[in-house]
């Protein structure tokens, strides 16, 4: 429950104060954001099955957004940055599709 309080705060804080992201980041937000629903995502899927655990949780987020983070780095340091960043996001991508399948099979027994 506090998860989601706090995730409808920060929501609700990221709407009316509208952040200034540092323009060295602004690049990798995108990735960033999208390795953070996986994990948010895939928390859910957790609960569902009975296995979540909140120190889990929170390493599985970070480390999501900051492999995806350095994943992108890596690529543009070698100069295939938009084809790396593609491929992560076909990877966030299927995981997340998977997630919500699974969490919309224990919600709809099917």
């Amino acid at each position: 429950m506090a998860a989601i309080l706090g995730l409808i705060i920060g929501i609700v804080l990221g709407i009316f104060v509208r952040p200034d992201i540092p323009i060295l980041l602004q690049p990798y937000l995108p990735i960033m954001v999208v390795a953070a629903i996986d994990a948010l995502l895939g928390a859910g899927r957790a609960y569902f099955e009975r296995s979540f655990s909140d120190k889990v949780f929170v390493i599985s987020f970070v480390s999501n957004v900051i492999t995806a983070a350095l994943l992108v780095l890596l690529g543009n340091q070698l100069g295939v940055g938009s084809q790396l960043q593609t491929a992560v996001i076909v990877v966030l991508g299927i995981r997340i599709f998977s997630n919500v399948s699974a969490i919309r099979r224990f919600i709809f027994h099917g």
